[in-house]
């Protein structure tokens, strides 16, 4: 037995079998191709791109504040919110798959703005799914708090860039740290009393995360926000790196040097194997020093650069829906926008599969075109955009120098693990 409580076996054939169990969660049905990737001392086998395990609901893309880092800076989009037909097309559609795919409302507006929230979260729980929601934190009151606990939510991210009020303003213009602080300690204190404690999990339920953007002006606050967010009961701490959507912003990027050089990607003739070691005062210089020589990293035997070429949405079998209905296949898709990734202007055009109002979720996810389209992200024959020189077809995801037409994923610092979401 495994420490996971599972074992594979290799038949007369030499097949690789797999547990039922396993097999029925990660969706590998007879006839399914699962990608195998060869490491230098294990195999590793990816999802199929059939199975889908998380839908992303976009339920509006309203926000009460104005972000530094909000993508709105540089769009020119209609705002609205989703209706409760459209929503009730997701609900009904997840019911097709098994398992159950879990859903994260969120997308580029603040959730707790729909008036029909707490509806949403306990309808998708009816329906057998594992919910997440993201918020600014700003509209948490303690009546919704009680009222989303009550609804089943299974966990609540909180956006938090900064650990003090004047910090914390300069990023989330127009919010209050110690507003948003106070409803946080409310929600946990509720939810560590609550019905929906679970006994297999170290912590309250619903489980609290911590989303934190990393940019040169607040980086010195992370390790305080880790510190103030174990302290009110978090768990999780999701830290990304900033995606400028303004040229203003670009200053702020930590990682200009993971692009122009390719620092740390696992193609490279030079490695750096480190162990696992403590990182103090004594140890953290030197290994600065020698880690800025460009070579492929591993610490303790993982390496850095596994997520290089490897889209997050497609390996976790996720999808999203926007406010209107639109079904997109990630949240980098979701809306036409410009963005600044390498300090040069790109035009990324949004990549609608079909309306949930014409089809259903079961539909759309089968539809030809899209699982031919999951498979090309997977193989990941794109144009290296994202650290090219650059060229004019570097400067929109349309097309690229190898002849592949929208959407290209070249560019995407999504699948180059230097953006994260949720």
């Amino acid at each position: 037995m495994s420490k996971d409580g599972f074992f594979a076996y290799v038949d007369e054939e030499g097949r690789l079998v797999l547990p039922q169990e396993l097999a029925v969660r990660y969706g590998l049905k007879p006839g399914v191709r699962i990608p195998v990737d060869e490491k230098s001392a294990s195999l590793s086998l990816r999802p199929p791109v059939s199975r889908l395990a998380k839908v992303y609901v976009e339920p509006t893309n309203r926000c009460n504040l104005e972000c530094r880092t909000c993508i709105r800076n540089s769009w020119d989009e209609p705002l609205g919110q989703m209706n409760d037909e459209t929503f009730s097309r997701i609900v009904e559609g997840l019911g097709a798959f098994r398992p159950v795919p879990s859903v994260f409302l969120g997308g580029f507006g603040e959730p707790l703005s729909h008036p029909g929230i707490v509806g949403m979260v306990g309808r998708a729980k009816q329906a057998g799914a594992r919910v997440e929601l993201i918020t600014n934190g700003t509209l948490l009151s303690e009546r919704m708090s009680r009222e989303l606990i009550d609804a089943g939510l299974d966990m609540l991210w909180i956006s938090l860039d900064g650990s003090t009020p004047e910090s914390y303003a300069d990023v989330r213009l127009g919010a209050a740290l110690p507003q948003v602080l106070r409803n946080l300690k409310v929600f946990g204190g509720l939810a560590g009393s609550s019905s929906y404690f679970s006994f297999s999990y170290p912590g309250p339920r619903p489980q609290i995360g911590i989303a934190f953007v990393a940019m040169r002006r607040n980086i010195v606050d992370l390790p305080s926000v880790v510190l103030l967010g174990s302290r009110l009961g978090a768990r999780r701490f999701m830290i990304t790196n900033v995606l400028p959507y303004t040229a203003d912003m670009c200053k702020e990027a930590l990682y200009s040097r993971s692009l122009s050089d390719r620092a740390f990607l696992p193609d490279s003739p030079y490695r750096l194997e480190l162990p696992k070691i403590d990182i103090d005062k004594c140890t953290s210089e030197p290994l600065f020093w020698a880690m800025l020589g460009g070579h492929a990293l591993s610490l303790g035997g993982a390496e850095f650069g596994e997520a290089v070429n490897r889209c997050p949405f497609v390996d976790r079998g996720a999808t999203a829906v926007t406010w209107d209905g639109s079904l997109v296949p990630c949240l980098p898709l979701l809306h036409d926008h410009i963005s600044f990734p390498n300090g040069r202007e790109r035009f990324s055009k949004r990549h609608i599969i079909g309306s949930l109002g014409a089809r259903s979720l079961y539909d759309l996810w089968g539809d030809p075109s899209y699982v031919a389209l999951r498979e090309r992200v997977q193989m990941f024959d794109f144009s290296p955009c994202a650290f090219c020189g650059g060229c004019d077809l570097s400067e929109t995801n349309e097309q690229d120098c190898i002849g592949n037409t929208t959407p290209t994923c070249g560019g995407c610092l999504w699948a180059q693990g230097l953006i994260q979401c949720p």
